[in-house]
């Protein structure tokens, strides 16, 4: 099975859309922090682009213990905030598929079988559909921080 690990880190969101891009940013961002630090082996990073859902819906393995969603999530906050969401706590309609389906159901049919956690980070602007390459300052200067959640949550501190 091609993403074999216990703990799955998926980065979500469209790079063509400035701020969107938080998630395949963080999963950039990791790969280029394990040249350096390695990370442990039960690990996968996965840049899931725009097809997060897709992972979420038909990919879940008996193996994994743990997934954490890395994507903008949209909550009341300054531009740039990170918070860890845990599945219920995921605001209504603000994380959907590019079909504005809601993605919550299946992140809690996974939450079933291993633990699920959401790294948002509040975006600052999603230009879609006009392409705009590059995170604002304010979503860029977040990846660090979420970093080093996600390597508290690995287990790595």
């Amino acid at each position: 099975m091609p993403y074999s690990a216990e703990i799955i880190v998926v980065g979500c969101g469209n790079i063509l859309f400035a701020d969107d891009g938080f998630g395949p940013a963080v999963i950039e961002a990791l790969g280029e922090y394990s040249k350096e630090n390695p990370l442990p082996d039960n690990v996968m990073f996965i840049d899931a682009g725009t097809g997060g859902p897709h992972f979420v819906f038909s990919l879940p393995h008996d193996e994994w213990k743990k997934m954490i969603v890395v994507d903008i999530v949209q909550f009341n906050a300054e531009p740039g905030t990170l918070r860890k969401f845990d599945v219920d706590e995921i605001p209504e309609g603000s994380y959907e598929n590019v079909h504005s389906w809601p993605v919550n159901q299946p992140l809690h049919e996974l939450a079933n079988q291993c633990e699920v956690m959401v790294i948002g980070c509040k975006p600052e602007r999603v230009s879609a559909p006009d392409v705009e390459l590059g995170l604002t300052k304010s979503v860029e200067d977040a990846i660090p921080e979420a970093i080093k959640m996600i390597l508290k949550e690995i287990g790595v501190s």
